[in-house]
């Protein structure tokens, strides 16, 4: 069974998004670090190392959070993405793994060069 979070809390002001559960594990994921870590086909591709490197989204907002039935919910950003979804069970391996992940999409952008305006 994935965990579930019994509190999600989207806080516009820091551009975070927290994450509470039944055993108060707690984590707070940015809405950048959600954006850039969508599973939607715009970010991850269509196949296997076909993933498309999210730049430009260190302000980007959360509009609205939507239920996907029991086992989801759909963020709605204000860049207009809005294909993405998120299972308990993915949203548990973000907070989980983010300094990891946060580190590797670094590298990713710092290799391509990018440099925020």
């Amino acid at each position: 069974m994935d965990k579930i979070p019994s509190e999600i809390k989207v806080r516009k002001k820091d551009r975070a998004m927290l994450l509470v559960y039944p055993d108060n594990t707690r984590y707070e994921l940015s809405f950048e670090f959600l954006r850039v870590h969508s599973q939607s086909a715009e970010v991850k591709g269509h196949g296997l190392g076909q993933s498309i490197l999210q730049l430009n989204k260190e302000n980007v907002m959360i509009n609205e959070v939507r239920p996907v039935g029991n086992y989801a919910i759909k963020l709605i950003f204000d860049d207009g993405h809005d294909s993405g979804i998120y299972t308990w069970k993915y949203l548990n391996e973000l907070g989980h793994n983010k300094n990891k992940y946060w580190q590797a999409y670094l590298d990713q952008v710092k290799a391509s060069g990018y440099t925020p305006e």
